[in-house]
């Protein structure tokens, strides 16, 4: 199975990219994470980015905050599908990494999940290698009737609370 490269653009990301590593070890599926910088190590997310497919890996994620231009940065370096993690600040509320992340130029694409997504950038990265192995696609299926085996469960609770 191809692995999944994840990058953050600053350690204060990881409580993001925890939800990301732990969605993709629940799935067995294989990553790497590395704090790359668009800013300040520019050389170093290119140069991953760059060899990223000759690596072994499969899908990127990329989390940032603020200026939010590693997404951007990375898939400006592949042709790997790359998953942008817009990170909160203090600022705007993650307003301003949600709109630098998606606001791409044509030719250069980044998905976007939602600010601070990291269990769903896992799982759209998952569902990506999915497309060419069945047995990560039957987790997958696995997991959404589980997922809503639990949602049931807590209506039936609430029924019986309340009614």
């Amino acid at each position: 199975m191809k692995k999944v490269g994840i990058i953050m653009g600053s350690d204060s990301d990881l409580p993001i990219i925890q939800k990301t590593v732990t969605t993709l070890k629940t799935l067995d599926i294989p990553f790497e994470v590395h704090v790359y910088s668009a800013h300040r190590t520019p050389a170093e997310a290119r140069d991953f980015s760059i060899s990223a497919r000759e690596n072994g890996f499969g899908v990127l994620i990329a989390a940032a905050g603020m200026a939010a231009h590693l997404a951007g940065a990375i898939a400006a370096n592949t042709t790997l599908p790359v998953i942008g993690i817009p990170c909160q600040s203090a600022t705007m509320e993650g307003l301003d990494a949600l709109l630098s992340t998606v606001q791409m130029p044509t030719g250069i694409p980044v998905a976007t999940v939602a600010v601070n997504g990291g269990a769903n950038a896992a799982l759209l990265a998952a569902q990506i290698l999915a497309v060419e192995d069945a047995a990560l696609a039957k987790k997958l299926d696995d997991k959404r009737k589980s997922d809503a085996a639990a949602v049931l469960e807590k209506d039936a609770g609430i029924l019986n609370k309340l009614n």
